[in-house]
């Protein structure tokens, strides 16, 4: 999209006009479209404003419900895109994929997958592990077969 027109310009313009020229005179002396002198100059007749308006700076129609999604992220952070695009629609909260994830980066949250498992925090699943490590140490090296499957038969 291009860039608006400087508001020295709009102004060179307006004045250009208010001294006599025609609108269409001073579009082309300052090499812009008629249309722009036109609405330039009604906008200052109307307004006093020679700047250009704002552009862009929608409002997602989730920030309106933002306490209720934080919500649901703190009570299960791992929970999935999809998984939490599909709870939000149980409570009458329609959305997509994209927007959620756009929402929550807003909000500086990330689903970034970790390098472990979650699980990997479970206290079952660490005594496990502890166990397994252990028994490691109880093991005959003897009596361990390796197969060395890189030589062709």
């Amino acid at each position: 999209m291009p860039k608006s027109y400087s508001g020295e310009l709009r102004e060179r313009v307006i004045e250009a006009v208010e001294s006599g020229a025609s609108r269409h005179a001073a579009a082309e002396r300052f090499e812009v479209s008629v249309s722009s002198s036109v609405r330039w100059l009604q906008a200052w007749r109307k307004d006093r404003r020679t700047t250009p308006k704002p552009r862009g700076g929608s409002v997602s129609h989730l920030e309106e419900h933002a306490a209720q999604i934080l919500a649901l992220h703190a009570e299960k952070p791992d929970r999935s895109l999809l998984e939490s695009v599909a709870l939000l629609s149980k409570r009458r909260i329609r959305t997509s994929k994209s927007a959620l994830s756009r929402f929550f980066l807003r909000h500086g949250l990330t689903y970034k997958k970790s390098l472990q498992a979650v699980e990997r925090e479970r206290a079952d699943v660490v005594r496990a592990r502890r166990r397994w490590i252990r028994e490691q140490g109880l093991l005959d090296p003897a009596r361990l077969v390796f197969i060395d499957e890189t030589t062709p038969a």
